[in-house]
């Protein structure tokens, strides 16, 4: 969502915790930093989507897709939320993101303004920052484990209320597992930079996700969601959901997130739209890009 996607957008405003969650995003952030270096040398152009795969997005969970778009296409991802934390509501919309492939395993992404409407206090309501980034696919990798690296800043932009103060650049790592009979796994491992905050600096997030493909079309899945500032207290979501494809190059989605503590939203109810538009823009695609992965 998003740097942040909205859902994470509303837990991510809360305080956070100096403890031992901290020492393990480091230990996370250097030993996935070294897989991304090992990789390099294996990664292929003909293991990254083509044009004919269908579209993988960001939304409606919190963890972002492991692979990038096709190079040459341009892939715009919409939604809207209505959540409730710390006895507020809010309505924020649209969460949009633009992926761009701009080559091959590599592409351009860009959040653009999120409205945040408060429906108790107008003095709470404005806009998210802009947040440009890059991502790299590495994948796939023994075991058949989709990953990719994100590197993006989040320009201070927005309200300094809603978004926070100062640029906030972030790393990001998501991966997936295809098991068998329709079942995967996925999850993302993420460390928020925030030097002009006075009381948190950095925010560790973690999320593990449980998919199920119901049909060629349909699938479900539960998603947890941890954040883990660097003062204060943690706040825990469980989001769940589902997306179905009306065409290989079009998604509708929705989700429902549960806070599980008290730092977390009440509940956050959601609905998106995704499309996606191949051999738009140009750029060179190898011949194996073209065509499906098997």
């Amino acid at each position: 969502m998003q740097r942040e996607k909205s859902v994470s957008n509303s837990v991510r405003t809360v305080p956070g915790f100096a403890c031992e969650p901290i020492r393990i995003g480091k230990l996370a952030i250097v030993l996935l930093t070294l897989l991304v270096y090992h990789s390099t040398f294996t990664a292929k152009a003909d293991s990254c989507p083509g044009i004919g795969d269908e579209i993988a997005t960001d939304r409606p969970d919190v963890t972002n897709s492991s692979v990038v778009v096709p190079a040459g296409s341009l892939q715009i991802e919409n939604g809207v939320n209505f959540s409730m934390p710390a006895g507020d509501r809010l309505v924020d919309g649209t969460n949009t993101r633009l992926r761009a492939g701009i080559a091959n395993c590599l592409e351009f992404l860009i959040d653009t303004p999120t409205y945040l409407a408060n429906l108790r206090s107008s003095e709470k309501s404005g806009f998210s920052d802009v947040a440009p980034a890059l991502k790299w696919q590495i994948s796939p990798i023994p075991g058949e484990v989709d990953l990719s690296a994100v590197f993006g800043v989040a320009l201070p932009t927005g309200s300094a209320n809603i978004a926070g103060p100062g640029p906030q650049p972030y790393l990001q790592f998501p991966w997936s597992w295809e098991l068998r009979s329709g079942w995967g796994l996925s999850g993302m491992f993420t460390e928020f930079l925030r030097p002009s905050d006075p009381i948190s600096k950095r925010i560790t997030e973690a999320t593990f996700v449980i998919e199920k493909k119901m049909t060629e079309r349909a699938s479900l899945f539960v998603e947890y969601v941890g954040d883990f500032p660097q003062n204060g207290s943690p706040s825990q979501l469980l989001n769940s959901g589902g997306v179905y494809r009306l065409s290989p190059g079009q998604q509708l989605d929705f989700h429902v997130a549960l806070g599980l503590n008290h730092n977390a939203p009440g509940y956050i109810v959601g609905i998106g739209y995704s499309v996606r538009f191949d051999e738009l823009l140009p750029v060179k695609r190898s011949s194996a890009s073209s065509a499906p992965r098997n």
